[in-house]
């Protein structure tokens, strides 16, 4: 008998189950009773009447899908309008609108680098900005966490195009780059910074600008900036901001934009209604931060373990993977959605709750969101 190829994939799903990470599908209604405290909605606006509306009406009006890559048919005034709002928000030259924030990494990256030149990488960053660096053309050098040091011995001496890459807020535990920081390393070494802003546009910043923003460094020489429309804009997509000669040079070269069949129609409407709603109502995004920092201030006092979040992403530590998908488990079942990382997700091997806040949780649901994760913590959380 011919040996199966596939045996393979037996012995890892043995694997996984043995050491309790196993990873499921779990179908969500539209509409359901759990408080939740799982999704990146950090503003509420997934729902919010008038991004919904507009991406409806943008169905309507130009179809269901964009029919073709940007460079073809996929541009619609849609794509247009919202990259010009976009970078006059976050105070850069111009925007590029990608299909997913998975895809804007992996095209600033690998479009921003070169064979002979060096990346820089912070070693907790987003699995999509190491893809792109693996998927470069270049040296990489993996650098401890939110280490300014780290990456200025990295790029000491470095004669060639070098390209510093880090989140701004980091998604596993909530907290924050040293951004002011490496930035005045890259500029000493003339390297570039590149910022992944997923988890700062809506949150951080004047109005939720983004940590760029709050840093001073929206528009600054050198820097490039990422962020996804699927957090604090309620709806699905990337971009990639920065210098107009940066985005030019993108639109020619990044093959994620060149070859990818371009956003939605109807995800670009409801993002730049979302957009437009963030401006007009600025205070959500402190309302957010401050949702955040009540979670941690009640469970922290309750003896369990949560870094203290720098944005809108906390995490609670679980003694084991195991633990952590129990825990989580009877938080569902109590009616809190909450997320559950677990190695391989982690970089540090320690299995968390991962806890997102939003800005429209009213105090009673903190309340029982907090009683919940407190009467459920498993043995050893404490």
């Amino acid at each position: 008998m011919p040996r199966d190829p596939f045996d393979w994939i037996d012995a890892r799903a043995e694997d996984r189950r043995r050491a309790g990470l196993v990873r499921t599908l779990r179908p969500r209604p539209a509409e359901s009773r759990l408080l939740d405290l799982a999704s990146n909605d950090y503003l509420g606006l997934a729902r919010h009447p008038e991004v919904t509306d507009a991406a409806a009406r943008a169905a309507v009006r130009w179809g269901a899908g964009s029919t073709g890559s940007r460079l073809v048919t996929g541009t619609t005034e849609l794509h247009a309008e919202l990259e010009a709002e976009l970078a006059a928000f976050c105070g850069f030259e111009a925007a590029l609108v990608f299909a997913t924030g998975y895809a804007a990494n992996l095209a600033a990256v690998t479009a921003l680098s070169a064979p002979g030149s060096l990346i820089v990488s912070d070693a907790a960053n987003h699995a999509s900005l190491i893809d792109g660096c693996r998927l470069a053309r270049a040296e990489t050098v993996v650098v401890p966490h939110r280490d300014p040091g780290a990456f200025h011995k990295a790029l000491d001496g470095h004669g060639g195009f070098a390209l510093a890459v880090t989140d701004s807020v980091f998604s596993v535990d909530g907290d924050a780059a040293p951004l002011s920081q490496l930035a005045a390393v890259c500029a000493e070494s003339g390297a570039a910074l590149l910022v992944d802003d997923a988890h700062g546009l809506g949150v951080l910043g004047d109005g939720g600008r983004g940590a760029l923003a709050a840093a001073g460094l929206s528009g600054a020489p050198g820097v490039v900036c990422t962020v996804t429309l699927s957090k604090s804009l309620g709806s699905q997509g990337g971009a990639v901001l920065g210098p107009a000669r940066v985005i030019e040079h993108l639109v020619n070269s990044a093959r994620t934009f060149i070859f990818d069949t371009g956003l939605a129609p109807a995800s670009a409407a409801g993002a730049l209604a979302a957009l437009r709603l963030l401006r007009g109502e600025p205070g959500r995004a402190a309302r957010a931060r401050a949702v955040a920092r009540e979670l941690h201030r009640r469970l922290t006092a309750a003896g369990l373990d949560s870094a203290a979040p720098d944005a809108c992403v906390l995490s609670v530590r679980a003694p084991q993977p195991q633990a952590a998908v129990r825990w989580a488990a009877d938080c569902r079942a109590a009616g809190i959605a909450v997320g559950c990382f677990r190695p391989p997700s982690v970089p540090d091997g320690i299995s968390r709750l991962r806890l997102s806040a939003r800005a429209d949780m009213t105090e009673s649901e903190i309340t029982e969101a907090c009683e919940v994760i407190i009467r459920t913590a498993p043995e050893g959380s404490r």
